[in-house]
């Protein structure tokens, strides 16, 4: 089975195609939350053609990486200096 992830940033994807392709970039998410970000906003930039939406691959990759966060903390907890 080939693996889901394009070449070509520039590549066109249907939002199932786009969210197997982020889940096997290491960003799991599934086209419902795609469908969900894109009707609330939050999601990755798309297009849409003859009413379905695409999603360039290079676009939501971006996307994904920019909501990456690396911690070692727990969320709202204070580091060190701001702990009273």
């Amino acid at each position: 089975m080939p693996t889901p992830i394009p070449d070509d940033p520039d590549a066109l994807l249907t939002r199932d195609a786009a969210a197997a392709a982020l889940t096997a970039a290491g960003f799991p998410i599934s086209a419902k939350t795609l469908s969900g970000k894109a009707t609330r906003g939050g999601g990755p930039p798309y297009g849409l053609f003859a009413g379905r939406a695409l999603y360039r691959w290079g676009a939501a990759l971006d996307w994904a990486r920019g909501r990456f966060q690396v911690g070692g903390t727990a969320r709202g907890a204070k580091s060190g200096s701001d702990a009273a």
